[in-house]
């Protein structure tokens, strides 16, 4: 997730088959987990070059945290779903979710978004609360993207088709808690500090690979868990850089339907 602009207060930020138990764990345990500087969560990719996977669809749901916010420093996080972005080398990444973001004040705001890398992040004219239930969902098919977002504790809902001529990336689905990136408008970008989130839970968690619909343990497709940890160096969604930040977010293995997942945030090292 990409901020349209560099933050300077709250008012600037904008915003990238069921298993049995025992297959869900087995599949759990084939990948170890990949350190990031802002992604945490669960992505899944092809299980190898020879046997590709395209992905059409990806949803899941989880309820918005309340922020800790410090008086010292503007954080960020966010917290979403999406498809691509996942290799280093995308230059494309669909995605749609809900942020926190701290000012230096302590004060916190909640709000949604959309977005389609390479193009900074849209908002989303949804009151959000800490507290809220959200379900997102990104449907892809040719240059077409579907976003829906809905505030199932407000009953509002948030829907926009998106037709664009970009070749657009399918080669993953992700769960992921993020540490945002703020851009200048001549396109440098860094990873903002994450916001003490606490736990976020994704749940209902399913996508579309090859027309096959599954939970993150399919067995069609590899579940790889992803740690973040400010101090790596490595950013996905193409924003290199390590941000002083004092909190990492590391998620839990999935439920053993393979359909959820909690990241906390962590005091970092």
């Amino acid at each position: 997730m990409r901020l349209a602009a560099l933050i300077t207060t709250i008012a600037a930020v904008t915003v990238g088959g069921t298993l049995t138990a025992s297959a869900a764990a087995s599949s759990t345990l084939a990948s170890s987990p990949e350190v990031s500087s802002n992604w945490s969560g669960y992505a899944v990719t092809a299980l190898s070059d020879t046997v590709p996977v395209t992905f059409s669809d990806v949803t899941g749901t989880w309820v918005e945290p309340r922020a800790a916010c410090a008086t010292t420093s503007t954080t960020s996080a966010a917290f979403w779903v999406g498809l691509g972005g996942n290799d280093p080398a995308s230059a494309g990444l669909e995605q749609l979710g809900t942020s926190v973001d701290c000012n230096a004040t302590g004060q916190a705001a909640y709000s949604a978004w959309w977005e389609i890398v390479p193009a900074a992040a849209v908002p989303i004219k949804l009151k959000i609360a800490p507290g809220d239930t959200i379900t997102a969902a990104v449907v892809v098919n040719g240059q077409r993207t579907v976003m829906s977002l809905k505030d199932v504790s407000r009953g509002t809902r948030f829907t926009k088709t998106i037709t664009t001529a970009q070749t657009l990336d399918v080669t993953s689905a992700e769960w992921i808690a993020e540490a945002p990136s703020e851009c200048t408008s001549t396109g440098r970008c860094r990873v903002v500090p994450l916001t003490n989130f606490g736990k976020v839970t994704f749940t209902k968690a399913a996508a579309i690979g090859n027309g096959h619909p599954g939970t993150i343990s399919d067995p069609l497709w590899n579940a790889t868990p992803i740690e973040l940890r400010s101090d790596s160096g490595f950013a996905f969604g193409r924003f290199a850089g390590t941000p002083t930040s004092s909190f990492d977010a590391i998620p839990t293995d999935l439920t053993a339907d393979g359909r959820g997942f909690s990241v906390a945030a962590q005091t970092s090292g």
